[in-house]
């Protein structure tokens, strides 16, 4: 029997079916006694397969180093035969056969894509959320792979940042929330089936927060604001089980987050007990480097590996380096057992031990994607998520019996920029479908007029002529306009928060060639927009962000009134950028402008514009009215061992049944650190049917009041707290409680 017999039965014997218990810690420890150094090393190594480019390209021999056993997992490979074939190399030709994790950025779906984060963020439908992330693992796995790098937990307050698009958007609550979701959803309830995948909770920490808006910039903060604002949706990951997490390209106060040894081990392995492994970002140990923190690539490993990064991507900084640091002392050879441990672990919950092939079916692949079901989900999502920001006069919905519409703009037959940044394997050549699409389920073609008018960043105006000659026959005007999908997403920041290019120029003449007739906006885009002349020429503008593979059909069955909007924003829209960051629950200042005198002087204003956004955290209209009434309180004090029920009856007062987002604010009026003006607490969708009312009802405990004090302690402080139940941020407190 040679000794690669023996190894590989010595495995099955361990790890097969005779060994029933699941006690993966000891079969990982097993597995390690029978390991060189190097090979643990190895485990610690990603590279990139040829299927997709998500960085820079760095080239790589990844069938050597496999078979070397220099590599324990590789991002952008993917379907049933790529997998096998590489798989095959690690188990079949190395000395241990352990085999390799496949990992892609299933960001918003895989094949079905779905909304935008950001736009999925804003249907505040947990439920449906979870059931995208569902369905992008069940069509993931499908094709060979283990792991997502998602979701992305990142508090974003800056619309600049074109990543904004990838996340939940600015509340610290409404975000951890969503977080839980997600790894809910890729996760299951039992990672050995095999239609679960690894979550990802990224970019540990801070990424949101780079200054100017800039991708990669630099980031400054205190421990308060880290540990208040963006640091608690990765802790809501951790919490729900996340496996994994991804180190961020960024520093945070002048130390990299890739060689960051007070977040990734003090942090997220001793004080919250993270038990899954660290990820970098690609080839972001490499950059510090360029940071100025680590001095060459050899460093540069050191200090990543001393910090808590397990898995080195991209970068071969561990490959090449590793083995010399700890030869020379400089890296403690327990480090490394403990990163390879972690990653064998999460192998051995997939099941990749049992059976390295178990994700590799050619009839599961065939049968998976696009199921008509997932396609049917992705519709009634994309709907959800949109969000109607003005409806002047009630022009939407639209009449089926419209005798002419008028649809133009660069997006309306769009079938590639739909699907949006991070759009996985979605098909944007034939799967997707269009606004105009859509909208021949609704109208017959004799109803319709198009008029593409001009491109989205092209400096051409000989497409207007055609737009405003149709726009003047027609009964209504829908124009479709928006980002193309790499206009935000990674490496896409803007100063400029304007639709882009000549739209608005369009826009604008198409109103003045229409003076009294109804214009209705839909938008596409990764962010939030400056739409403060938008807002004058239009009579309704419907944001649907990018909605995805069903996105077309979504926007006509709003269009039309087949789905009442419900969807709210979960980050706020400036009048400019200058107001940027601007977000709803800010701190305020010891001079704010008061109620009962805006525009008095020497108060922390603007003298050129208001320092209210144009379109709040929370708004979102849909068809019919909603009324707030009977607020009630069970107690106007609480104390730490008691709970409060805050209850408020909601109307549905017009003609159409639908949903309502309901959200329970809170503000501690005086504290230790000074506290935001206003925080969200809690949330209810509700459906009501049009003359139906139901009374919601939150429950606090002292547990919802807690925050991080001077000190670094998570604690809740005596004293009175206002508390108000809203559609919207936009209101003013009128009832409190007493913390006792």
């Amino acid at each position: 029997m040679t000794l690669k017999t023996k190894l590989t039965y010595s495995i099955i014997f361990v790890f097969g079916h005779v060994a029933l218990a699941q006690n993966y810690e000891a079969k990982v420890d097993s597995l390690m006694k029978l390991m060189t150094l190097q090979e643990k090393i190895g485990q610690t190594v990603m590279y990139s397969g040829s299927w997709d480019q998500t960085g820079p390209i760095v080239g790589t021999d990844n069938a050597k180093y496999i078979r070397e056993g220099n590599m324990g997992a590789m991002l952008n490979a993917f379907t049933v035969k790529g997998t096998y074939d590489l798989q095959k190399v690690a188990v079949e030709e190395t000395r241990l056969g352990i085999p390799l994790l496949f990992g892609y950025d299933v960001i918003h779906g895989h094949r079905t894509i779905f909304p935008i984060n950001l736009g999925m963020a804003a249907s505040w439908d947990l439920k449906m959320i979870e059931e995208s992330s569902r369905i992008s693992a069940e069509e993931a796995s499908a094709e060979g792979l283990h792991w997502t790098f998602s979701p992305m937990v990142d508090i974003a307050r800056d619309p600049r940042w074109g990543r904004i698009s990838e996340g939940s958007g600015e509340d610290v609550y409404l975000a951890s929330q969503i977080a839980k979701a997600y790894v809910k959803g890729y996760q299951g309830d039992d990672l050995s089936k095999h239609n679960t995948i690894l979550a990802c909770a990224k970019h540990f920490v801070g990424y949101g927060a780079a200054q100017a808006g800039r991708d990669y910039h630099t980031v400054n903060m205190g421990e308060g604001e880290l540990r208040n604002v963006y640091l608690p949706p990765f802790k809501a990951a951790v919490d729900a089980g996340v496996e994994t997490f991804m180190s961020a390209f960024n520093e945070l106060n002048g130390v990299p987050t890739s060689g960051n040894k007070f977040t990734l081990r003090d942090i997220l392995q001793e004080e919250w007990g993270f038990k899954g492994f660290v990820v970098s970002d690609y080839t972001s140990i490499n950059e510090m480097i360029l940071h100025g923190f680590a001095k060459d690539s050899t460093d540069a490993a050191r200090i990543g590996m001393n910090a808590g990064v397990d898995m080195d991507m991209m970068g071969s900084v561990y490959r090449k380096h590793l083995k010399e640091l700890v030869e020379e002392g400089k890296v403690d050879e327990a480090i490394v057992n403990d990163a390879c441990r972690r990653i064998l672990l999460a192998k051995f919950k997939l099941g990749l031990f049992d059976d390295p092939y178990r994700y590799i079916d050619e009839k599961r692949e065939a049968e998976t994607k696009y199921k008509p079901e997932f396609l049917s989900k992705a519709r009634e999502i994309a709907a959800a998520s949109s969000v109607l920001l003005q409806n002047k006069n009630n022009v939407l919905p639209l009449s089926k019996e419209t005798k002419s519409i008028a649809f133009i703009g660069p997006l309306v037959k769009d079938e590639y920029d739909i699907l949006g940044n991070w759009a996985a394997k979605g098909d944007r050549k034939g799967k997707a479908v269009s606004v105009f699409e859509g909208v021949l389920e609704y109208l017959k073609p004799n109803q319709i007029m198009y008029a593409k008018g001009c491109d989205i960043l092209k400096d051409d105006e000989s497409g207007f002529s055609e737009a405003i000659t149709i726009s003047k026959k027609a009964d209504v005007i829908v124009l479709v306009m928006g980002e193309g999908h790499h206009m935000s997403g990674e490496a896409a920041s803007r100063t400029n928060l304007k639709i882009p290019g000549i739209q608005p120029k369009l826009i604008q003449k198409i109103r003045e060639a229409n003076p009294d007739k109804k214009i209705i906006l839909v938008l596409m885009n990764g962010r939030p927009i400056n739409l403060s002349d938008e807002v004058n020429l239009v009579d309704a503008i419907l944001e649907v962000w990018f909605p995805g593979t069903m996105g077309g059909a979504a926007t006509a069955d709003i269009l039309f009134g087949a789905y009442n909007p419900s969807g709210k924003l979960t980050v706020t829209f400036p009048r400019n950028v200058g107001q940027v960051p601007i977000y709803y629950n800010m701190k305020n200042t010891g001079r704010p402008i008061p109620d009962n005198n805006p525009t008095e002087d020497y108060k922390s204003n603007y003298i050129d514009s208001p320092n209210s956004p144009l379109f709040v955290f929370g708004h979102g209209l849909s068809y019919t009215t909603f009324k707030y009434a009977d607020f009630t309180l069970s107690s106007h004090t609480l104390s730490f061992s008691d709970t409060l029920k805050a209850s408020v009856v909601v109307s549905n007062t017009g003609g159409f049944d639908g949903y309502e987002v309901v959200q329970l604010y809170i503000h501690d009026k005086v504290g230790s650190v000074t506290r935001p003006v206003k925080e969200l607490k809690g949330f209810q969708k509700i459906f009501l049917k049009k003359g139906e009312s139901k009374t919601v009802t939150f429950i606090l405990t002292a547990e919802d009041l807690k925050f991080y004090n001077s000190e670094m302690n998570y604690t809740v402080e005596h004293g009175e707290f206002e508390i108000a139940i809203a559609p919207s941020s936009d209101f003013k407190f009128k009832n409190s409680f007493i913390l006792e």
